[in-house]
């Protein structure tokens, strides 16, 4: 499949045009994106579209319509067209088929850019209505990063910080992939710290922060040296890696949208935090990833 390079004087990026999925960020000999091991989890950073996480059953409802669809929704498996690539930056574009309508009753333009900038790396999602009715969507990232001097033998990865440090709170997953939306749980920092370890997720699975309680997720070794940011508006954020797999990698997940409640089965329109476009209107979303 088409890979697309992207370089400065600071980062190297790769990208590839099945699912518009950035495949690796190199600063000097070091990579920081997980390299896709199936033996933990056999991804990058794939985007997430139209659909965040799972929906109940693997099915939602338009207008009565029963439509099944898989977790995460379906572009992060299909081709993308290339639409501009330059030294620093890239652009690919997704549009509806006759296939996608048998799984997504809306017609779609998907456009994914990525854009390097020193030592950041900005990721632009703009989604286009090209129907001639309301169109429902949800769009989301999920890259993984490599825990800095793993080591699978020690627990300690290092810790992430927010821009916020008091009152955060998260919702879990439940069932099926979906969340128990009404019971909220402390984000339990110590000083101003969330420790990851090697059972960090082991419980949890995934750590859910709604409501744009944070734009900003910043990664650290042990010792305290900083590894990476991670900016964004989403007002969705997701923390996962692979439970009670001491995994080698930890997932910082902006969203805009989120998995299903528990027994959901209502119109899709009235699912928790979806977006609506009119026809001809455009969504731009985006987030960044800065190497320290």
């Amino acid at each position: 499949m088409d890979m697309q390079t992207l370089k400065n004087e600071v980062l190297t990026v790769e990208v590839s045009g099945h699912g518009a999925e950035l495949t690796s960020i190199r600063k000097g000999a070091t990579e920081y994106l997980w390299q896709a091991d199936p033996a933990y989890w056999g991804r990058h950073s794939p985007v997430l579209f139209p659909i965040v996480g799972s929906v109940w059953n693997a099915e939602y409802r338009v207008d009565g319509k029963v439509y099944c669809l898989g977790q995460h929704g379906f572009a992060r498996d299909m081709d993308f067209a290339l639409v501009s690539a330059s030294e620093t930056e890239v652009r690919y574009r997704l549009e509806s088929s006759e296939e996608t309508l048998t799984k997504y009753p809306w017609p779609f333009v998907l456009e994914i850019s990525y854009r390097l900038r020193g030592n950041k790396l900005d990721v632009i999602w703009e989604v286009t209505n090209p129907g001639d009715v309301d169109m429902y969507f949800q769009i989301g990232a999920h890259p993984a990063f490599n825990y800095p001097d793993y080591d699978p033998q020690t627990k300690g990865r290092g810790f992430f910080t927010f821009d916020r440090s008091e009152g955060l709170k998260c919702i879990r997953l439940a069932e099926k992939g979906c969340v128990d939306a009404e019971t909220e749980y402390p984000l339990e920092l110590q000083d101003g710290k969330l420790k990851l370890d090697a059972d960090t997720f082991d419980a949890v699975n995934t750590f859910v922060l709604q409501d744009s309680q944070v734009s900003k997720v910043s990664m650290f070794r042990e010792d305290g040296t900083p590894w990476l940011n991670l900016t964004f508006d989403a007002p969705v954020l997701g923390l996962w890696s692979p439970p009670e797999k001491v995994a080698p990698f930890v997932c910082i997940e902006p969203w805009y949208g989120r998995c299903d409640r528990v027994e959901f089965t209502g119109d899709y329109r009235d699912k928790d935090w979806v977006n609506r476009l009119a026809p001809s209107e455009k969504f731009t979303g985006a987030y960044t990833i800065e190497i320290e």
